[in-house]
């Protein structure tokens, strides 16, 4: 798992070679309709993996993508609301970027320490 921050005015879309830079090639990029444009399509397929990522409204042609594998975004959505009931998390109580990711890694370490746990 990776964190990053990005500028809170900006899009997602450019942080996306920086979270991906570096990691193991994997076969599934699943990603929701905000992550849809032509270059995060270009960088996911050009590292080899498939882009699951369904296509916009404005998308004249629409990709088709596998719901098996689109269901897995649930885990990561599941993350971010099990994140946001830290209240330092939520309320973006740190006014540095630095400070603030050391809460949501703090956080994230704890999340995946109870999942562990819980693990037989």
């Amino acid at each position: 798992m990776r964190l990053l921050l990005s500028p809170g005015q900006s899009s997602d879309m450019g942080a996306v070679p920086q979270l991906l830079a570096g990691l193991p090639v994997p076969t599934a990029v699943v990603a929701d309709r905000g992550y849809d444009s032509n270059a995060v399509l270009e960088l996911i397929n050009g590292s080899g993996a498939i882009a699951s990522i369904p296509s916009c409204s404005r998308r004249v042609i629409k990709r088709s993508i596998d719901p098996a594998i689109y269901r897995q975004r649930n885990l990561v959505e599941r993350f971010f609301c099990k994140l946001k009931q830290f209240r330092r998390v939520a309320t973006r109580f740190d006014k540095l970027a630095r400070n603030f990711l050391a809460a949501v890694a703090l956080a994230s370490t704890r999340l995946w320490l109870r999942a562990y746990e819980s693990t037989p």
